[in-house]
């Protein structure tokens, strides 16, 4: 069973965690991150870790996650590591290589994201849950809440194309249509829960979802070894990248991968957390421009200019920041 805690970035405060409890209880922050035993983890993990399925549930002493209900798991996480030899040859280094989360349950790294958020209502006896979603992120949830017998409502800006709208609502969701950008969708579905008293998928404030994305790092760094040998003159026996780069919209895979290395570290596991580098489409590139202009934080783009609607946030809020202190420090 995994012994974890909730602790505020801002106050230092230890809590306990539920996903209806959005904020620090004593300071009334809404940024959390959960805290685990990480070396009675690593001994459980070194031990266990060869006799459990390459699925991202083999890391569960460091998952939000008591138990996971049955029928509920659909294989996620185990994407392949691919070393991509025609870039590599290309850009003159041998060891490039590609996470490819296409190969998730839905098609998208957003099932780690999924899985996790889903698993931890369930345990925690939500029924019904909203949240707002330029595609990716609402079908994921909504193939996983259809399993555990979760409602769900996903408030869709009109750029998703017609045929990710018709999927999400196959599942079973409550899809509602919003003329605007994803940002102000956000809002309006943040106001529904609000009024109803329901779960709000919130994101980078999430404590699964974040979570799920650092299982990313964990499998990375695991496959990396395998690829190319523990690091020399070392004593972890993982090999962390000396690079981790992702196209983002708001910023919570690399704010989860970030996490996992640096867990990974605190444990012994590997011996460096990786730089970071975020790529974003130049319609909607608020981190980029605050990144340019040294600013810790970003200024918000009221109206993105993209096709891609995947990537248009255009507030990414305090995750940016968070990945500005990490990329200062490791680059």
């Amino acid at each position: 069973m995994p012994h974890f805690s909730l602790e505020c970035l801002d106050c230092g405060h230890r809590s306990t965690y539920h996903p209806m409890q959005y904020t620090c209880p004593q300071c009334g922050s809404a940024w959390l991150e959960a805290r685990y035993d990480l070396q009675a983890a690593r001994e459980q993990m070194v031990a266990d870790l060869p006799n459990r399925p390459f699925t991202l549930w083999r890391y569960r002493e460091i998952l939000p996650v008591h138990k996971v209900a049955p029928g509920l798991s659909m294989g996620e996480g185990g994407t392949p590591l691919l070393r991509a030899v025609h870039l590599g040859m290309m850009l003159g280094n041998e060891n490039i290589f590609v996470k490819d989360e296409r190969q998730g349950p839905t098609n998208s790294f957003k099932d780690r994201q999924a899985a996790l958020g889903i698993a931890a209502l369930k345990e925690a006896g939500v029924t019904e849950a909203v949240l707002a979603s330029t595609g990716n992120v609402a079908i994921a949830f909504s193939a996983y809440a259809a399993r555990a017998g979760i409602k769900l409502w996903a408030f869709l800006t009109s750029l998703v194309p017609p045929e990710k709208m018709r999927e999400v609502a196959l599942y079973g969701t409550q899809v509602v249509k919003v003329t605007a950008s994803y940002d102000q969708a956000k809002q309006m579905a943040a106001e529904f829960a609000r009024q109803r008293g329901l779960y709000y998928e919130r994101g980078s404030k999430s404590i699964p979802s974040v979570e799920g994305m650092k299982t990313i790092a964990l499998e990375v760094a695991e496959q990396l070894t395998r690829e190319l040998g523990p690091p020399e003159h070392s004593s972890a026996p993982w090999r962390a990248p000396d690079w981790y780069v992702q196209a983002v919209s708001g910023g919570l895979g690399p704010q989860g991968v970030v996490k996992g290395f640096r867990e990974l570290y605190d444990m012994g596991l590997v011996d460096k957390i990786p730089a970071i580098a975020s790529v974003q489409t130049a319609g909607c590139a608020p981190m980029v421009q605050a990144w340019q202009a040294d600013q810790p934080e970003a200024t918000p783009i009221d109206s993105p200019r993209t096709h891609i609607a995947t990537l248009s946030t255009g507030a990414p809020g305090r995750t940016y920041s968070l990945l500005y202190q990490h990329a200062k420090r490791y680059g």
